[in-house]
């Protein structure tokens, strides 16, 4: 069964700092005029995005090691060494699909064109930050979900990701209804909107969820990189 979740722009509690950390600033060091720009922008978010999500758990699953793939039901997905490393221990597993919604995209875009570079690309990064805070608390769902029952949960993964073909979309978004959530696939497994993200979280009692360790690959335009980085950085 699909669980799925809906949620309002102020439920995700979203501030400066955090915006600026994927700007390259560090908290408290965020120049003017950016700052009132943010606040402003946050502003105008609020009750504007149509926010959703949701995953689909799996029992019948496989991880091998020898071929780095992973197996849910008949569909084998090939994710890498370091995705089936982290996930060898899983007994089951959830897919998931979120997204921040078109409007942010399309109010970033209106920005861009009428010349506003700024604002477009505040808006770009606060989308990004959306839809990675509200798939934060599916995820958080669904680890007090599997703590109830003494079980525990991995990070999660998606495809494009730590050397993970984005190809591997097509067959993730089979397990989903056409256009759940408002996301289709194209061709090249892009996803639309485009704040949106997929992806597989691992389930199972030896699992633990133990942070992005970036020195596992080397994708310099991971928003995960991106977050920790700026968020140590002297």
């Amino acid at each position: 069964m699909i669980k799925t979740f809906q949620y309002k722009f102020e439920d995700l509690c979203i501030g400066l700092d955090e915006i600026g950390l994927l700007m390259d600033y560090k908290a408290g060091e965020i120049p003017e005029p950016i700052p009132e720009l943010i606040e402003t922008e946050l502003r105008i978010l609020s009750g504007y995005c149509k926010i959703e999500g949701g995953f689909q758990t799996f029992d019948d699953i496989g991880v091998d090691k020898t071929v780095n793939s992973i197996r849910i039901n008949h569909t084998l997905f090939f994710p890498g060494k370091i995705v089936t490393t982290q996930l060898k221990k899983s007994t089951s597993a959830a897919l998931f699909i979120c997204t921040a919604g078109p409007e942010i995209s399309k109010l970033s875009k209106r920005f861009f064109a009428e010349g506003d570079l700024l604002g477009g690309y505040v808006l770009d990064v606060i989308g990004s930050v959306v839809v990675e805070r509200a798939m934060d608390k599916i995820q958080d769902f669904l680890r007090e979900e599997m703590n109830a029952l003494g079980i525990g949960i991995s990070d999660r993964y998606s495809p494009g990701y730590c050397n993970w073909d984005v190809a591997d979309q097509q067959k993730l978004f089979s397990f989903f209804p056409a256009n759940f959530c408002g996301v289709s696939l194209s061709e090249s497994s892009l996803m639309d909107p485009i704040k949106s993200v997929s992806g597989i979280i691992g389930i199972g009692a030896g699992l633990e969820q133990k942070g992005y360790q970036c020195l596992w690959c080397n994708d310099k335009n991971c928003i995960y990189r991106r977050i920790k980085h700026n968020s140590v950085k002297e």
